[in-house]
């Protein structure tokens, strides 16, 4: 289809997203800014959305483009999966290894594992599902050998093992009036407080439902699938969101972000390797999940949870 957005207008839609000004990722993919502008605004007209702010001082995403941004990167991610499939079919090999993962672990751990794995066995093709924690359970319970979920549990039917661990942090807008408050927030307040939250089924909402339970909680201001479109529509000043320490790291460092400090909530979390009980992964699979206990040992000084 003629209307579809070419790849190279999505990678640069990812890169100002990534660096944060239009300018940066035109230097960043080699181009002059107006070739860059160009691109977006036909990405705009194609998409019937506006993706750029333009101000005086520069462009920077609105939240749509934002959303957008982070779908373009699931695409990328597909299209160069595309790429090492074919060269894999080029040169006779298969993909040994089919995984799945939730947001948080495929965005901000798996990369690291995955960079491990090829330097200890280069020949292994990996196939990567990325789902919300409840999909990814699905997943393994038909037939994919090894997950990784956020979810505060594990249903039966599957081992486990803790591979890392988290917690949710309460972000909000530097001019939010929370940014401000000389109060640590309590867990009444922020159930009763509408909220920018991620999608049911993933890990991230399962953590917060439980954290908030006996509390009458509000209806979410915003329900949205992917980490990067909740910190987005955070930071637009929509209304404070609940995520993952590691999904806002960036945005805190930056003051893009700012998180409110909490009291009498358990915010805490285990990241998982799952796969079903009584089939312990073999060969790559049991190579990745050997690199994930490791790093945990690493980071933790030691590994808890034994479930599988």
């Amino acid at each position: 289809m003629s209307d579809l957005p070419d790849l190279e207008s999505l990678r640069l839609l990812v890169e100002v997203d990534r660096l944060g000004s239009l300018g940066q990722a035109a230097r960043a993919a080699g181009i002059a800014q107006p070739s860059a502008s160009k691109r977006i605004a036909l990405l705009e007209r194609r998409l019937g959305l506006l993706l750029l702010e333009r101000t005086p001082r520069g462009s920077t995403l609105t939240p749509q483009g934002v959303m957008v941004a982070a779908w373009a990167a699931q695409v990328l991610a597909a299209a160069e999966e595309l790429m090492r499939g074919a060269e894999a079919v080029r040169r006779g090999r298969e993909a040994h290894l089919h995984i799945a993962a939730s947001m948080t672990v495929a965005e901000y751990l798996l990369p690291r594992w995955l960079g491990e794995l090829q330097s200890r066995e280069p020949r292994v093709q990996v196939g990567l599902d990325v789902q919300n924690s409840a999909e990814v359970v699905r997943l393994v319970g038909a037939g994919i050998e090894l997950g990784f979920v956020e979810g505060p549990s594990v249903p039966p039917g599957l081992a486990c093992r803790v591979v890392a661990r988290d917690r949710l942090v309460v972000v909000v807008a530097p001019g939010h009036p929370w940014a401000r408050r000389r109060t640590v927030l309590q867990a009444a307040e922020l159930a009763a407080t509408s909220l920018v939250v991620r999608e049911r089924g993933s890990g991230t909402r399962e953590t917060l439902d439980r954290a908030l339970a006996g509390h009458a909680v509000a209806a979410p201001r915003l329900e949205l699938g992917s980490n990067a479109a909740v910190k987005g529509a955070a930071g637009e000043g929509a209304a404070p969101a609940v995520l993952s320490g590691y999904a806002v790291e960036g945005e805190l460092a930056t003051g893009r972000l700012v998180e409110v400090p909490t009291r009498g909530i358990d915010l805490e979390r285990r990241l998982r390797a799952v796969w079903r009980q009584g089939r312990p992964p073999t060969g790559p699979a049991a190579t990745l999940l050997k690199i994930t206990l490791s790093a945990a040992r690493d980071r933790d000084g030691y590994v808890r949870d034994r479930d599988g």
